[in-house]
């Protein structure tokens, strides 16, 4: 089995080792390094000072390989491959819900109505102790995910520890065909002619999804559609061309790949949906790849106005293909280019932000095309929208209140006592409800500090290390008192985005997915800022150039 592993990194190190060198030379190119480094790998094996795992050892040096590509090429051992899948086709056998981890607990985040973990009592909330009587805490967290899934029509014990009960509750499901819904919402802006639907992921048939969404929408009295792709990170890209044939006619170009094997143009192939009906798209930095395709391709044909944030960045076509021993490859075989000739794929990496979206684009490495109306486009990164947002930063508090999980919990707490809310759209919590929470909290061991705080905590680090602390010992203790006092009156300074979560964790527990994203959008500012742009007719002409 060492040698077998030894082959596979080999192999694929070799290959992007040859990738540059001359056809002819290719194949001795290939033998030396093959040579290399499996007899570097038996000779580490047999002689390093502890014992190593060669499953590990050639899984770290495949994945270095691999990273020094692009974030995109990747290798899926046999074991993670129907994770992989179900992220790609959006199906797998299970009992229709998720959960998330906090602190050492698994609690079930959200539950898919009409599914057996719905049909059976699971609730929002509660503690997985226990699956097929194996303690959770005592496995691996990607273990105790893929115990969920399984083979449809098998089944799965559950136990559960839920809010106001004192024993173990014992569930059973038997696990069916799970498809998660890449359209959570549709609905109709209140008080306006105006439709908007949420497209969340490009699975397998989601254009069906959104067509069906769509078409409902206009039988509502539909005459503007907001097509909501924030956060959207891809997937599909001929589900992408499908959606934008909704829009633009038969036979046009939506997008073109270009790469070493092979070059392709992909265009629409039925007639539109609607091919004049007013849009907004709404992106962010989370929208990529096949997000990025929709926004950027028609918005390079004059036909929505795109509102957000920069998107993604990611302009990379990826193959997918079964490799040995059960395991699966994907590798980036092309970049893709809009109708204008725009790459979206960012050209500079220096300027990403953490989560890898892009942050800025220099105009030194920037390149201008035209849309269909001579409006000018840029590559380099992303999509530019022609309507610029920025998002607002979360609070500290707020950050930490959520991922300390005391949002969820508390929601836990009040929907064990409230039967039931106002619809999702018009749910807010009461002046009395928010003080409960303020004093639910008051006992809760919050740790979070500002970004003054840790400014503070280096200059003392400074100060110290240059023997200055005795001389600002005093005035920093008075700064550190005011911070302190600062903290408690935090949960009033920003009571309207801690009230904020706790109302969206709250609706889940109602009214789930669907419910959960009605609440955010009726409260959205870049929603709002959507209706506006479609209410005004000249502007979005004027926009688009259309006139």
């Amino acid at each position: 089995m060492r040698k077998k592993i030894g082959i596979i990194f080999v192999s694929l190190f070799a290959l992007v080792l040859v990738s540059f060198t001359p056809p002819a030379d290719r194949f001795f190119e290939l033998a030396k390094n093959l040579e290399i480094f499996s007899s570097l790998f038996r000779e580490v094996n047999s002689l390093y000072v502890d014992d190593i795992n060669p499953n590990v050892m050639a899984r770290h040096g495949i994945d270095a390989m691999l990273n020094s590509l692009d974030p995109y090429t990747n290798y899926i051992p046999e074991d993670e491959v129907e994770d992989y899948r179900t992220l790609n086709t959006g199906q797998y056998g299970g009992i229709g819900a998720s959960t998330i981890t906090i602190g050492n607990r698994t609690v079930v985040n959200m539950i898919f109505e009409n599914y057996p973990a719905y049909k059976n009592g699971l609730k929002i909330g509660d503690e997985i102790v226990k699956l097929n009587g194996i303690e959770l805490s005592k496995i691996p967290l990607e273990e105790s995910g893929r115990l969920m899934k399984g083979q449809i029509g098998s089944t799965v014990k559950v136990s559960v520890k839920r809010y106001g009960h004192e024993e173990l509750i014992e569930l059973e499901f038997k696990r069916e065909k799970i498809k998660i819904n890449s359209v959570p919402y549709f609905g109709m802006i209140p008080s306006h002619d105006i439709g908007l639907v949420q497209l969340t992921e490009f699975t397998t048939e989601c254009s069906k999804e959104l067509k069906k969404g769509i078409q409902s929408l206009k039988e509502q009295g539909a005459r503007k559609i907001i097509l909501d792709i924030r956060g959207n990170p891809g997937g599909h890209l001929n589900e992408a061309v499908d959606i934008c044939n909704f829009f633009i006619p038969k036979g046009k170009l939506v997008v073109a790949t270009k790469g070493k094997s092979e070059q392709r143009e992909y265009e629409t192939q039925n007639n539109p949906l609607d091919e004049n009906i007013p849009i907004v798209i709404l992106i962010n930095r989370g929208s990529a790849s096949a997000s990025e395709i929709v926004a950027g391709t028609l918005q390079d044909y004059d036909r929505a106005v795109i509102v957000g944030e920069r998107s993604y960045g990611k302009g990379l076509v990826q193959m997918g293909k079964p490799f040995i021993y059960n395991s699966y490859v994907k590798i980036t075989t092309a970049k893709y280019y809009t109708p204008s000739g725009r790459c979206i794929q960012v050209l500079d990496y220096t300027h990403r932000r953490m989560d890898g979206s892009v942050a800025t684009v220099p105009d030194s490495v920037k390149k201008q095309f035209k849309t269909i109306s001579g409006r000018p486009v840029f590559d380099g990164g992303g999509i530019e929208p022609d309507i610029a947002l920025t998002s607002d930063d979360q609070p500290s508090i707020a950050v930490t209140l959520n991922r300390q999980g005391f949002i969820f919990d508390y929601a836990t707490v009040y929907a064990s006592k409230h039967t039931s809310i106002a619809p999702a759209k018009n749910f807010s919590m009461s002046a009395n409800d928010y003080q409960d929470f303020v004093n639910w909290m008051a006992d809760k061991k919050l740790d979070y500090k500002t970004s003054v705080e840790k400014e503070l905590k280096e200059l003392e680090e400074l100060a110290t290390r240059e023997q200055h602390l005795p001389m600002i010992k005093q005035p920093l203790a008075q700064v550190n008192q005011k911070l302190a006092e600062i903290h408690r009156a935090d949960f009033i300074t920003f009571k309207d985005q801690i009230k904020s979560l706790l109302e969206h964790e709250i609706v889940s527990r109602y009214y789930f997915e669907k419910g959960a994203a009605e609440f955010t959008l009726s409260n959205d500012e870049e929603v709002k800022k959507a209706v506006d742009v479609l209410n005004d007719p000249v502007n979005y002409k004027k926009i688009l150039r259309l006139q």
